[in-house]
């Protein structure tokens, strides 16, 4: 780095959610963890193809203009 450089070099610039979320991981440093076990209860599953299948199958197809009313015959 050249002595121009350094002489107007201005400090790592770091927004207020970063501040904040830094200061939160000091204060809780097993949040981390935290958010790893929550998104295991939610998200990380194991999914049953079968299951899926059955249930696309099961499915009736929607019209295209769901709110018309069936013609009285």
């Amino acid at each position: 780095m050249s002595f121009l450089q350094r002489i107007f070099r201005r400090p790592d610039y770091k927004s207020e959610v970063t501040l904040f979320i830094d200061d939160l991981k000091e204060k809780k440093p097993d949040l981390e963890a935290q958010q790893r076990a929550g998104r295991a209860i939610w998200w990380d599953k194991q999914v049953n193809r079968e299951a899926w299948d059955e249930f696309r199958a099961g499915q009736v197809r929607q019209k295209p203009y769901v709110y018309q009313t069936e013609p009285v015959k």
